[in-house]
């Protein structure tokens, strides 16, 4: 009998991943008929993987605006003249319509990985233990936004880029990322009803925030759409407003932003806050700080592209932020488990059963 090296037993450790269950052909029609309820019942995620899915969704949600900002700034914004095809001949792109096909079909073809992303966070969200209503329900909820969106976005081609479209496609992508954001703060959180950390003035501060934030971001598309950064190499409609006057009232709103922030963090550490909501003020106070700098820097620049789509990425993540500071208001602890009764006992069938043996 050969002695074994007790180093291996200390470095050769089994998988950690659980078995996978055999699927048959018995097990075709169930999975038709819910596939979703199919999966949960021989899946469970580790909650850590169900974080994942969802901070991936909303990565994704951030990329594609980032990206279909890349579509206007270069002008491909009809690289696609149609859609659904991208012509009226192909579904993909051409060589004849040059790079601005291959970026407005690039865009196009990230639609899918969102979907592919979102996906992923409604198979995680539902197959979690104990299942979650709230969580699946707000994966869904992204599912639908980005449908809309998409065939929103198809208006927008078949449309010429008619600059409401646009803002409506950039708004409602906003909406898509606020929904993200709640999902994804959702997954690290607990089912209990949500204790609030600070006082009701303070509550009401902070939706003021939100408010003026959402009217800033709406205020930005229609700067956007009255400005020189058509989407298109053609000439296409603009917004008929002044597009430098309307920008100097979305300076005005920024300001007024900042001033609600950095009102909230002192009124924060005057009511001895908890650590949670003075950390997001700070970090969103910075982000407005730096969003600021390059506003300003692309307006005296004359607006160059590479600035105008970092300005609008650092839309999304102050977006991203104003939510998380109005989520860190509150905790949610994970909920008691519900008492289960005790099934009684069923009564002997004879006495000859119940006897002792």
């Amino acid at each position: 009998m050969t002695a074994t090296d007790p180093r291996e037993s200390v470095h050769k450790r089994r998988p950690t991943m659980g078995r996978v269950p055999n699927v048959t052909r018995a097990d075709a029609p169930s999975f038709l008929r819910n596939p979703l309820a199919f999966v949960a019942a021989r899946w469970t995620p580790d909650p850590r993987i169900v974080r994942r899915a969802a901070l991936t969704a909303l990565v994704m949600s951030v990329v594609i605006v980032v990206t279909g900002g890349a579509v206007r700034l270069t002008g491909s914004g009809l690289g696609c003249p149609t859609w659904p095809k991208c012509t009226e001949d192909s579904l993909h792109n051409t060589a004849e319509m040059g790079v601005h096909g291959y970026i407005e079909f690039g865009n196009r073809l990230l639609t899918y990985v969102l979907c592919a992303a979102v996906g992923w966070a409604i198979v995680a969200a539902r197959s979690q233990k104990p299942y979650r209503r709230s969580l699946t329900r707000l994966g869904w909820a992204q599912f639908w936004v980005v449908m809309g969106n998409a065939v929103l976005g198809g208006i927008v081609v078949l449309v010429g880029l008619n600059p409401y479209t646009v803002a409506a496609h950039f708004l409602l992508s906003s909406a898509l990322i606020a929904v993200a954001t709640v999902m994804w703060q959702r997954t690290r959180e607990g089912d209990a009803e949500p204790r609030p950390l600070v006082g009701k003035a303070v509550v009401q501060l902070v939706w003021f925030l939100v408010a003026a934030s959402a009217l800033l971001i709406a205020v930005g598309t229609v700067v956007t759409g009255a400005g020189p950064h058509a989407g298109d190499s053609s000439e296409v409609a603009r917004m008929p407003v002044d597009w430098e006057t309307v920008a100097k009232l979305h300076a005005v709103l920024a300001w007024i932003v900042v001033t609600l922030t950095f009102a909230l963090w002192f009124v924060l550490k005057a009511v001895d806050a908890p650590q949670g909501p003075l950390a997001r003020t700070r970090e969103l106070f910075v982000i407005l700080l730096a969003q600021g700098v390059i506003g300003y820097v692309q307006y005296f620049t004359d607006l160059p592209e590479v600035l105008v789509g970092a300005h609008m990425f650092g839309s999304c993540v102050m977006w991203i932020w104003v939510l998380r500071v109005l989520l860190s208001l509150r905790e949610r602890p994970e909920a008691a488990p519900q008492p289960q009764a005790v099934p009684a006992q069923e009564p002997a069938a004879s006495a000859s059963i119940a006897g002792p043996r």
